[in-house]
């Protein structure tokens, strides 16, 4: 796509069902505001405020489609009595004139939660090097019948969405959860047709996308996040994403958001900018303070933010599909965000300017801004483990009482 032919930032697209109003999504971002494991009349609040602030569509992150498939106890997952919390948030965001993305995931082996029985799920048994810091020593390879089940839950995870109003989802293929676990080399040591080739790792995650397809795709749209890269030696690289990406396309992905880093090897490299190690460590108690101290040591030294940082990697998966695609990494900008569409990218993925100001996009709209204030920092991501959950620590801390409260009580 030609500087003459690009898209503007503010013109509608098409996502399967769906059309968008223009070309700028809130990423999903784990925002710590389902205490108790609902979601709060805070977190309709901040997803309130960003559809109100021009966004075309937010994404609530993390709805786990099992209760084993959460990361924390503090997370939400997919049930009856969860969607007339959701719909209270729907309902705001379309409001608003925005639609509503929910992101489904399951963390597989990425969990800080004990199971009843064995060890969490994952693409390979053995070692389990994030549970080992929650004194989670091990973890399972599944079978066939543990995959049948899993892709069930999400396709019903799918069908709940709908009922609670949600316009999109997101299938999380990405950063280290179970889906990613399959996808990647670092995790996937399979021997059977599930491991491999790139085509075999992907089965598993396609056969998701397919159930969640046939359940909701003639009423919602159907995306995937995936990493474009791992960040980490022996992890996807670009040319395995390129193939996942053309196979996704074939099961009828509606879109692709394209992502990177890992949460175990590479946590950094999905936020182009140094973590903030101190208040990590601030947060660690147990063994898990040797995470902290160990991605001390992992992170680059000379790290530093850059806008576009997973430009280069999509121009190359661009070449590879022609379904729409999303692209966080960072974009602060008006002239970051036209040089996305001019590459042929579709949607900009944002999510660190929008928790700095819900408003930023109209602010660029009206020539109020070209520049997010965002400092990337990284100081918000500690959120997910704070009680009062996601907020810009240069604004006002959440409303206690609404961060308490659930949405539809």
């Amino acid at each position: 796509m030609t500087e003459a032919t690009a898209a503007s930032p503010f013109s509608p697209l098409k996502i399967g069902p769906l059309t968008l109003k223009n070309r700028f999504i809130k990423a999903g971002a784990n925002e710590g505001l389902t205490g108790a494991g609902l979601p709060t009349k805070a977190l309709v609040k901040h997803h309130r405020e960003i559809a109100a602030g021009g966004v075309a569509m937010t994404t609530v992150a993390y709805g786990a489609v099992s209760a084993e498939g959460r990361t924390f106890t503090h997370q939400f997952y997919m049930n009856k009595d969860v969607v007339r919390h959701l719909r209270v948030l729907t309902d705001a965001v379309h409001a608003e004139g925005a639609a509503a993305c929910l992101q489904i995931t399951h963390g597989g082996s990425f969990t800080m939660l004990r199971t009843e029985q064995g060890y969490p799920l994952s693409a390979s048994s053995g070692f389990n090097a994030f549970g080992f810091l929650q004194g989670i020593l091990w973890q399972t390879a599944m079978q066939e019948r543990d995959m049948q089940r899993v892709a069930g839950e999400f396709a019903q995870a799918a069908l709940l969405a709908q009922e609670a109003g949600f316009d999109a989802v997101e299938i999380h293929m990405g950063h280290g959860y179970l889906l990613n676990q399959f996808l990647s080399p670092l995790s996937n040591k399979r021997k059977d047709q599930y491991g491999g080739s790139v085509e075999a790792r992907t089965r598993f995650p396609a056969q998701v996308l397919r159930q969640v397809k046939d359940a909701v795709g003639q009423h919602l749209a159907v995306t995937c996040k995936i990493n474009q890269t791992d960040a980490a030696k022996g992890g996807i690289d670009v040319q395995q994403a390129a193939v996942t990406a053309a196979l996704l396309e074939a099961e009828g992905a509606d879109m692709l958001t394209l992502s990177g880093g890992h949460n175990m090897h590479s946590p950094w490299a999905l936020f182009g900018s140094p973590m903030p190690i101190g208040d990590m460590k601030a947060h660690a108690k147990g063994l898990a303070r040797i995470g902290p101290w160990a991605l001390g040591l992992q992170q680059p030294k000379d790290l530093s933010f850059r806008e576009l940082y997973f430009l280069e990697t999509a121009r190359q998966i661009r070449q590879k599909v022609t379904m729409p695609l999303a692209l966080v990494g960072g974009v602060k900008s008006l002239s970051a965000a036209q040089q996305v569409l001019k590459e042929g990218i579709e949607v900009v993925a944002l999510a660190r300017a929008l928790i700095h100001d819900p408003q930023f996009v109209n602010k660029l709209q009206s020539g109020q801004i070209s520049q997010s204030a965002c400092n990337s920092c990284n100081r918000c991501v500690m959120g997910i483990y704070d009680p009062n959950g996601v907020r810009c620590v240069f604004n006002p801390p959440n409303d206690s009482a609404l961060v308490k409260a659930f949405a539809g009580d």
